[in-house]
């Protein structure tokens, strides 16, 4: 990637300081030995920030929440305990009496509701797929924090890559300044020289500022995800020249998109619903039983009954909430299909996009920029022979800086997109794209 220093280059460095090793010296920070240190690792980087993130922790909360409703869903109505006087005399010789009238009783019963057991397992089921939805909503989650993490990982180590590779440039430019002023002063060479050597290295500095500012903001991406660590030096970064999807079979895949498998629960949950409203239009039976004193002259006595909810208007009433649960999952399934063929299609340019800067960037590297690397080797041969000016050295070396960039460039743009199809899809224990396990 990097430019070998030439040989003016080479013998200013000892005198060479100012900006480069000022600036961009602090702000890359890199090891002397990878052993001194920790490094991050990508992989390291999305874990750091997995265990950091507060939103998975509320959505495990949320997850045992659904799963306690459930098992308190599937149970009977609480008993009504109810107790009472009837036909107390609030007038005459026995107001307030609660034995002198035989029509004066004290009572207590207990009223049980019977709920018929399909219902008490779909009203179970609901929150269980209550449940499963949320867990879909917490792997969407984590796959989100682990591809925003990748993004802002190789956002910096590109930022950096680019700092380094002008801090290279900066300082070949300023062996070159020392050759011109060598030359000139000893006659071999003019002060336009001198002058147009220096205004290189004003350009590559300002460059060199602009890739500052871009360390500075890609290192604080990546403290707000990972705090702390976010500082430490990156480790190389991953290969990038595979993808875990097989565009042949693309469908199986995109039904692994983690919106596409939420909107399957949220299709499963209104299933459930729609059973449970179909389950409703039968009505359960409350049983009650009392027992009832009366003075102690008078007998006691007991009382039994049964209650059920007459659905006297059903087609307006109970056939009514049928099929709106109905429309609701429907509504469901075909947002679920047309979430498919949106996401088939993204994947699918995304991936053509891939493909593309990857052929860019092998072009880049593999041969405009050893192009670029010859053009600057034989203007310098040139200028050493008193064939060019240096002029004609500057121009390729700044043309050279630029094929390096681009090249850099293009490989990060492959890179941004290789991490965003890499954590696209939900995977099994296996690393493979596969549906999400039921938890239960």
């Amino acid at each position: 990637m990097h430019t070998p220093l030439s040989d003016f280059g080479r013998a200013a460095l000892a005198r060479a300081g100012g900006f480069s090793f000022a600036v961009l010296g602090a702000l890359l920070a890199f090891p002397l030995s990878a052993s001194a240190q920790d490094i991050l690792t990508l992989t390291d980087a999305q874990r750091l920030a997995v265990e950091r993130s507060r939103q998975l922790a509320g959505q495990d909360a949320a997850v045992a929440a659904d799963r306690n409703l459930a098992v308190s869903a599937a149970q009977n109505p609480d008993p009504v305990l109810s107790i009472g006087i009837d036909n107390l005399p609030v007038t005459g010789a026995d107001q307030f009496s609660v034995g002198n009238d035989f029509m004066t009783q004290r009572s207590i019963g207990v009223t049980q509701e019977f709920t018929r057991g399909d219902k008490k397992r779909l009203r179970g089921e609901h929150y269980q797929r209550e449940a499963d939805k949320t867990i879909a909503e917490k792997a969407e989650a984590t796959l989100i924090i682990r591809r925003d993490t990748a993004l802002a990982w190789l956002d910096r180590y590109y930022a950096e890559a680019s700092a380094e590779l002008i801090g290279e440039q900066i300082r070949q430019a300023q062996g070159e300044i020392e050759a011109a002023q060598s030359a000139y002063r000893s006659g071999r060479g003019s002060q336009s020289d001198v002058l147009a050597a220096r205004a290189a290295l004003l350009g590559l500095q300002d460059r060199a500022s602009e890739i500052a500012r871009k360390v500075r903001t890609a290192k604080i991406a990546l403290v707000r995800e990972l705090g702390e660590p976010g500082e430490l030096p990156l480790a190389r970064r991953p290969a990038i020249d595979h993808i875990p999807i097989d565009p042949g079979a693309l469908d199986k895949h995109i039904a692994m998109h983690p919106d596409i498998v939420i909107l399957a629960k949220r299709e499963d949950l209104a299933a459930t619903d729609a059973r449970l409203a179909q389950a409703n239009r039968q009505s359960d039976w409350s049983v009650g039983l009392s027992y009832l004193l009366r003075g102690s002259q008078y007998s006691n006595m007991a009382s039994i009954g049964v209650s059920v909810p007459l659905q006297w208007d059903q087609t307006n009433r109970q056939d009514r909430e049928v099929a709106a649960k109905l429309a609701q999952a429907e509504q469901i399934r075909l947002q679920r299909e047309e979430a498919m063929r949106a996401a088939t299609a993204e994947v699918g340019s995304m991936i053509a996009e891939w493909e593309s800067a990857r052929e860019r960037q092998t072009r880049l590297e593999h041969e405009l920029v050893p192009l670029a690397a010859e053009r600057t080797q034989a203007e310098l041969s040139a200028y050493r022979s008193g064939k060019s000016s240096l002029n004609g050295v500057l121009v390729a070396r700044r043309n050279e800086v630029d094929a390096r960039l681009q090249a850099l460039q293009m490989e990060a743009e492959a890179a941004r997109l290789w991490a965003q199809l890499n954590f696209h899809f939900l995977r099994d224990d296996a690393g493979r794209t596969a549906p999400e396990k039921d938890d239960q």
